[in-house]
């Protein structure tokens, strides 16, 4: 995907793998290709055993608007099958994401409406310039979410919260994101850039399969009964208990200094 016109860019620096959403001039809203073209960056990550970290990004001066309006108003009678078009690589792709054995970090700015709040919303970590705003727009075109938003709003911010972002579909500054736990960081604008390297590069250079596995559990506990979360907790430290990171770990513990982890 280096092709400078794709709609999504894909590249890779070290272990830090880089996935651009690259329509600018309709705030990168997704369409049948940039979806498809979405799902196929992902799963090229998936199979990149150098990859140790996800960035994920908007080209131009928003990460995303949401779906493209325009394709719906073009063909109105084929309303529903645009949607599953667009919809069903959206979310393989997110199904695929979170499945990811490494972190995934949005790196948010300008606008982030629609199905970009619900991307934005789907990855482990967030960070966010002081300029973004966040709708999670829906309900002011007659629609209902999509891209995990419904599922992942919930449980950021509690029901009735969530059904106030999602009712009333006001706008949202980084401030009061980073308040109720939308994003993890805001950042001045200018510095979104090197504040998203030095996150990614963290880690990237940490300990890769722990992430793995610390996803893994996190994901899920919100379904799991609480014997079932302990037996998988078990089962989780016992396996990492065998990896270089792990001996890695515990020697830099002992000799009291930073640990050097690669990822094994």
């Amino acid at each position: 995907m280096s092709n400078d016109s794709a709609p999504v860019l894909l590249d890779r620096d070290g272990a830090v793998a880089r996935l651009r959403l690259n329509r600018p001039t309709v705030l990168n809203a997704l369409d049948e290709a940039t979806a498809q073209a979405f799902l196929a960056a992902v799963r090229a990550v998936a199979d990149d055993a150098e990859a140790r970290v996800l960035v994920i990004s908007g080209n131009g001066r928003g990460f995303m608007a949401g779906g493209d309006l325009g394709r719906f108003r073009a063909d109105p009678e084929h309303g529903a099958d645009t949607a599953r078009a667009i919809i069903g690589p959206l979310h393989e792709a997110l199904r695929l994401m979170q499945r990811l054995p490494l972190p995934v970090l949005a790196s948010v700015h300008g606008p982030v409406a629609g199905a970009g709040m619900s991307l934005a919303l789907a990855t482990d970590l967030c960070i966010a310039a002081d300029d973004a705003k966040f709708t999670l727009a829906y309900a002011r075109i007659g629609a209902s979410p999509d891209g995990s938003g419904s599922y992942t709003l919930p449980r950021l911010v509690g029901l009735r919260k969530a059904m106030e972002i999602a009712l009333l579909a006001e706008t949202i500054d980084a401030a009061e994101a980073l308040r109720l736990g939308l994003v993890n960081r805001v950042v001045p604008a200018a510095g979104l850039a090197a504040e998203t390297d030095a996150l990614a590069l963290r880690l990237a250079n940490g300990p890769t399969a722990a992430f793995g596995r610390i996803k893994g559990l996190l994901y899920r506990s919100g379904t799991a009964g609480f014997a079932d979360q302990l037996a998988a907790e078990e089962e989780s430290f016992a396996a990492l208990a065998g990896t270089a990171d792990f001996r890695e770990g515990i020697a830099a513990f002992f000799e009291k200094r930073g640990a050097r982890f690669d990822g094994r």
